[in-house]
């Protein structure tokens, strides 16, 4: 079958003949509709991040998938059952936070990530996963149903966010998201209708797809370049929430600098080694003298996932539309990672619904 993979050395995804996968106990075979591609993606082709499965000389890409069942090996799903896969897997047998249904809180090496670490993704014409790490959506998404694994880590986050400040009752008004890419867009959109005022950060020129989501939203567009995060403040307002979806590594602290007392930043990105200098007494005194708080998070899992289906049902059709800005046959992975201005997120479609 087909699949599109990079190879130890290379920095080029190609599509490779590998074979067809067959379910064990326990699997289902599913049959890929579309695969999204995301920062990670480019990530692993760049051998920045992640790691090839063992004993292998290439890895295949993928990790936001959507498809349909085309064996159920017994399991409780039916043929034609459209589902999405989560992510982590355990790395050998099973270990405590598989067994406490909670992988994504699992550490560095108590996990593989299927096409991200140590396991092959999900950009394939076929996929086979134990059944429990398979989520069901309606049909009516299967097109943009790769949508959902990206969502679900945006849910886990502002989950993790809001419960940090339950001790009290707090009354968030305003949102500040860093980073107009395709998480920040999807973050922003699943806060759209519950904060009075939102704010969305970037670092591009108009005329700007982005920009033009992020004002459909009904967002205010921050140019970061004009506007530093720790200047956010005072030139439009402090935040209550703020969610760091951009990977660089100054604005976790400069989150603190944007927060409202009583605020909560969630770190998404994922930034590479950078030292530089910062401010420690100003960040500790006030995340203490304000009640502030700051939350990481990666990945997510079932709970999410049945969380984001029911956003990404929610999201208004024209929001879906400008987001997903390419969809390319599996035979052209080179379109797949191309980035111009105009891209926003792109899919690699193997067969369509």
């Amino acid at each position: 079958m087909r699949a599109v993979a990079v190879h130890r050395g290379e920095e080029t995804p190609r599509v490779v003949e590998v074979p067809k996968p067959k379910p064990g106990p326990g699997e289902v075979l599913v049959e890929t509709h579309r695969v999204g591609v995301d920062g990670t993606d480019h990530e692993v082709i760049a051998g920045n991040h992640g790691g090839f499965p063992a004993g292998d000389d290439y890895q295949i890409l993928g990790h936001e998938a959507v498809g349909t069942v085309v064996d159920p090996n017994g399991t409780g799903f039916e043929v034609g059952d459209v589902v999405v896969p989560t992510v982590r897997r355990p790395p050998e047998g099973t270990n405590e936070y598989f067994e406490r249904g909670e992988p994504d809180m699992a550490p560095d090496g108590r996990y593989l990530e299927r096409g991200i670490v140590g396991a092959h993704g999900y950009m394939a014409e076929y996929f086979t996963s134990p059944a429990e790490f398979l989520v069901p959506i309606p049909e009516s998404l299967a097109s943009h149903g790769f949508l959902v694994e990206p969502t679900s880590n945006a849910e886990k986050a502002l989950d993790h966010a809001f419960s940090a400040r339950s001790a009290f009752d707090w009354r968030p008004e305003s949102a500040l998201v860093l980073g107009n890419g395709p998480l920040g867009l999807l973050t922003l959109a699943l806060v759209a209708d519950s904060f009075d005022r939102l704010y969305c950060l970037g670092r591009r020129d108009r005329p700007d797809p982005t920009i033009d989501v992020i004002e459909g939203l009904g967002a205010t567009y921050v140019d970061s370049r004009e506007t530093p995060v720790p200047d956010v403040p005072a030139v439009h307002e402090p935040a209550d929430l703020v969610v760091e979806a951009t990977g660089h590594a100054k604005h976790a602290f400069e989150t603190v600098r944007a927060l409202a007392p009583n605020g909560v930043g969630a770190l998404l990105g994922v930034p590479e080694d950078w030292t530089f200098e910062v401010d420690g007494g100003r960040v500790h005194r006030e995340l203490v003298m304000e009640n502030k708080a700051l939350v990481g998070s990666v990945n997510s899992h079932v709970p999410h996932f049945e969380a984001a289906i029911d956003s990404v049902a929610a999201f208004p059709d024209w929001f879906v539309d400008d987001l997903v800005t390419t969809v390319v046959p599996a035979e052209e992975p080179a379109a797949a990672f191309a980035t111009d201005d105009g891209t926003i997120k792109t899919a690699v479609e193997f067969a369509p619904l």
